[in-house]
């Protein structure tokens, strides 16, 4: 194999040059070869060769024409929808969502199976719900599972992407203790030993999809917040304006310590943030003072959040007291991410973060500046995630889809076996002889 500069094969070059197309076009298109040079940085011949290969293997197609100043129209490009699907998968902490999308991320079909009795992370239904949801949508929509770039799936906890056989999750919170996921998920047969499983934390799938297609896109620096039953973030500091390839790091922030010797929280310490903020927390405070779901009613914690944000709306003294401290709680945690991180902008998404966001979204940003340094409370801004309920499925759809512009819109031939040592086969020919 041909080597270039810094060690780069020819075929190194040919996928970075296919990738660079393609992500120009996906999240700039559609445009004409004559803008994708200076788009991409590429010479006119390699983007006509790369044009063509690409179109050749059916991944771009012609989205119209364009008057040119004194030449002939010019052709526009742009990636082809239906090229291929991704799914996205939110282990969620009511129900699992399954979505899938074609290449543009648009919705093909979806399936939601709640977790019974709820709030139940018992392993094995969970990999069954995520079985039954990958056939249905895939029956739902027509779609053979060798048509899929991956399954890209959302939990809660610590992810270990580089562990033996396969993606382990560790869920203190909903008592998983290293979960061989991916391995579960493999041994079901739901997809093609071809079409790979990408697991990772539901906070980072969530700040990627704001990156790339919501309220994050045009920043650099960004912290997204998850705040459903409980409460998690995205650090994201290498953000591109133009979307595309974004690296965040989960943060395990709902378990920062805002109250030494303070209330359990379900991981089993005292005093973290989750103890406070999360959905769950909160119903749990508001019980304690008298309303909650026990006297209302409600079947389920959406329901219980509504009617807490129903009383403080209609100045019901304790559901505003709940609200204005969950509000000061949540702000001195945002002011630790930005005296540490000095972020940007900060989105908060998630089922309760967007119920809640408009009532206590003046208040929050009052004490996330009233806690911080001043210089890097200036420099940030504190919104809504714009993309609603579905963003961490759309978040994990974006996980195979990343790592499709990452080798150049090729799937990824499987690994061939080890050839066995030599000594292994010494010894073979031994134990056959004897």
């Amino acid at each position: 194999m041909t080597t270039g500069r810094g060690g780069r094969t020819v075929r190194d070059l040919r996928r970075g040059n296919r990738s660079a197309v393609l992500q120009r076009l996906y999240f700039g298109g559609p445009m004409s070869r004559q803008e994708l040079g200076p788009a991409t940085g590429l010479s006119s011949g390699s983007v006509s060769n790369v044009v063509g290969e690409l179109v050749a293997d059916g991944l771009l197609e012609e989205a119209g024409v364009v008057d040119s100043d004194g030449g002939r129209p010019r052709t526009l490009l742009r990636v082809r929808p239906g090229s291929a699907f991704m799914i996205g998968v939110d282990v969620g902490e009511t129900r699992v969502r399954v979505e899938l999308f074609d290449l543009a991320l648009t919705e093909r079909a979806r399936a939601e199976l709640p977790l019974l009795p709820r709030g139940c992370y018992d392993v094995g239904p969970i990999v069954e719900h995520i079985r039954t949801g990958v056939a249905t949508v895939l029956a739902d929509a027509g779609i053979g599972a060798d048509r899929l770039l991956g399954v890209g799936i959302g939990v809660p906890g610590i992810v270990d992407q580089d562990a033996a056989g396969g993606s382990v999750v560790h869920g203190q919170t909903i008592g998983w203790d290293a979960v061989p996921l991916e391995r579960l998920l493999r041994a079901t047969g739901a997809v093609p030993e071809e079409v790979p499983y990408l697991i990772d934390n539901g906070a980072r799938t969530l700040g990627q999809a704001e990156m790339w297609f919501g309220a994050g896109r045009g920043a650099r620096d960004a912290v997204v917040v998850l705040f459903g039953s409980g409460v998690g973030a995205s650090l994201i500091t290498d953000g591109s304006p133009d979307g595309g390839a974004t690296a965040g790091t989960p943060l395990e922030w709902g378990h920062l310590t805002v109250s030494v010797r303070g209330r359990r929280c379900r991981c089993g310490a005292l005093g973290c943030l989750e103890a406070y903020t999360g959905a769950e927390a909160l119903l749990a405070r508001w019980a304690e003072r008298g309303g909650g779901p026990a006297r209302s009613g409600a079947a389920d914690e959406e329901e219980a959040l509504a009617e807490l944000l129903a009383g403080a709306r209609a100045a019901d003294p304790v559901a505003v007291e709940i609200l204005d401290e969950t509000a000061e709680y949540l702000g001195a945690g945002l002011s630790d991410l930005i005296n540490l991180f000095q972020p940007e902008r900060i989105l908060i998404g998630g089922w309760a973060g967007l119920m809640l966001g408009p009532y206590i979204l003046p208040a929050l940003r009052e004490h996330a500046t009233r806690y911080s340094l001043r210089h890097p409370a200036g420099r940030v801004t504190v919104g809504l995630g714009s993309l609603g309920p579905d963003a961490v499925t759309v978040g994990a759809a974006t996980l195979p889809l990343s790592a499709f512009f990452a080798t150049g819109g090729r799937r990824a031939a499987p690994e061939p076996p080890a050839e066995p040592p030599a000594w292994h086969a010494s010894l073979s020919a031994r134990a056959g002889g004897a």
